[in-house]
């Protein structure tokens, strides 16, 4: 995921919820019920871990059993620490007690037990990243002479496992936040793996770049099943079956009825409420649908203005709902003025907005009927939501409309298909229109023109827009 692409606007479900969520996530939960369980005999060795014997206790304290129990045990025990549920009391002695934030679980607000909950998903990331040492030989091969662990022999770059998860985590957010993508559904793993491995501009993936990505992917298999007892993500692991058949058939290479087998990943309300947090904490720009809700209409239009339509419809929908219909369009239009670069997207957002609102904010679209530069789409609003005695717009009216939607949907879309419609019919349904449109007192009158030269698909009718873009531009000057 690019630093530099804005991120879309997510829906998140309230604090509440969230918090409900958090204290209900297994990994969490366990800890909380560990740090209620420690006592004066409880004994933690020199990094604040559980001493061997008294594994078996907390596995027991917490219904746990089979070969897995102490393990579970002993990562939730480490999360009670990590989050500050458990104090270390005596370090010499290894005597621990109950933290701070422990009572927060049960008496603290909404936003304590979600503090709480972040700290705990970055103890669970942390131990995402950590490679399967299970294998002794391995392990005790990448000791050095002094008995410490050497990374580089185990190839393994902390950082680099970090980066990597990061990455994914990130991708997965912005696929779930944008309106192409799944939404809530889930997202196959071989998809998320190739965002990370293949290159935007690769056509046909090579055998190399394809062994990559199912590494990654049984690589993401494993870092989901951690994750998802904090709540992080809903996961459906790899088919054991298929791990059998890796050296027959690369994991990446499917179709797409099988491809459910490979393992799909969402992530949960929960999940994107923590993703957020911590783009946020990197200094990434990550909105939220509501964080304009009490802004000035100014906010509000420039803050949407690059967000997909579902999503400037939903913040501006909550905007609305706090206040009364005619101040506030009264405030839309006047925010909506103005002839800087990003004007005519405001105006755009403005008009998309005022059809949110009820007839209630007529007269504010009456009182804007001479302005040159909203009396256009005040006739417009009224005649659409069929109010009486709209006067005609003048021609110069029409036509400065014309250029300021043309620039607005260029700044919001691009080049894009639409557009390309737009423009035909312009040309089409106006006879003479570049005899007209050149002379358009609008500061973008001749960058529209230069769109409408490259998108029209008639030669002779996109040179006429290329000698009117000429025009209009030795008009004003440059």
């Amino acid at each position: 995921m690019s630093d530099s692409s804005p991120l879309p606007p997510v829906r998140l479900h309230s604090e509440a919820e969230l918090a409900r969520d958090a204290l209900a996530a297994p990994l969490l939960s366990r800890a909380a019920r560990l740090a209620r369980w420690a006592g004066p005999d409880t004994r933690v060795g020199a990094g604040g871990e559980l001493v061997d014997e008294q594994l078996p206790q907390a596995a027991l304290e917490l219904g746990l059993s089979g070969d897995d129990a102490a393990a579970y045990a002993s990562e939730a025990w480490r999360v009670a620490v990590d989050t500050g549920l458990v104090e270390i009391l005596d370090e010499e002695e290894g005597t621990v007690g109950a933290g701070e934030e422990l009572s927060l679980l049960t008496s603290g607000g909404p936003q304590d037990v979600l503090g709480i909950w972040l700290g705990a998903l970055d103890a669970a990331l942390a131990d995402a990243s950590v490679p399967d040492l299970d294998d002794l030989d391995d392990l005790v091969g990448a000791m050095d002479e002094g008995g410490e662990i050497d990374l580089s022999s185990l190839d393994w770059d902390p950082e680099a496992e970090a980066e990597f998860l990061d990455g994914v985590l990130g991708n997965l957010y912005l696929l779930t936040v944008s309106e192409d993508g799944p939404g809530e559904g889930p997202v196959p793993l071989p998809a998320l793996a190739a965002s990370m491995i293949v290159p935007d501009d690769m056509g046909e993936p090579t055998n190399d770049v394809l062994e990559q990505v199912s590494d990654a992917m049984m690589r993401l298999d494993d870092q989901f099943r951690l994750l998802e007892p904090i709540g992080l993500v809903d996961f459906q692991p790899v088919d054991e079956a298929l791990m059998a058949d890796a050296d027959e058939e690369p994991a990446a290479a499917v179709d797409d009825t099988d491809v459910s087998r490979y393992g799909m990943v969402r992530l949960t309300p929960l999940g994107l409420y923590g993703i957020r947090a911590r783009l946020l904490e990197a200094g990434l720009s990550a909105p939220a649908v509501g964080d304009l809700a009490d802004k000035g209409a100014d906010a509000l239009l420039d803050g949407t203005s690059g967000f997909p339509p579902a999503a400037a419809q939903a913040e501006t929908e909550q905007w609305l709902a706090g206040r009364e219909p005619l101040p506030a369009a009264r405030e839309l239009l006047a925010a909506a003025r103005g002839g800087d670069a990003g004007a005519p997207l405001r105006r755009l957002r403005c008009q998309q907005a005022l059809s949110l609102a009820g007839m209630e904010a007529e007269p504010a679209l009456r009182e804007v009927l001479d302005d040159p530069e909203l009396g256009g789409l005040a006739r417009v609003w009224l005649s659409e939501h069929g109010a009486p005695d709209v006067p005609a717009p003048s021609e110069t009216m029409i036509f400065w409309l014309t250029i300021d939607t043309v620039a607005a949907q260029l700044a919001a879309e691009g080049n894009s298909a639409e557009l390309q419609s737009l423009v035909e019919g312009l040309a089409q349904q106006h006879g003479g229109f570049f005899d007209t449109a050149w002379r358009v007192d609008h500061p973008d009158t001749p960058d529209v023109l230069e769109a409408m030269g490259r998108l029209h698909p008639d030669k002779k009718v996109a040179k006429e827009a290329r000698k009117a873009a000429f025009k209009a531009r030795s008009q004003q000057g440059g």
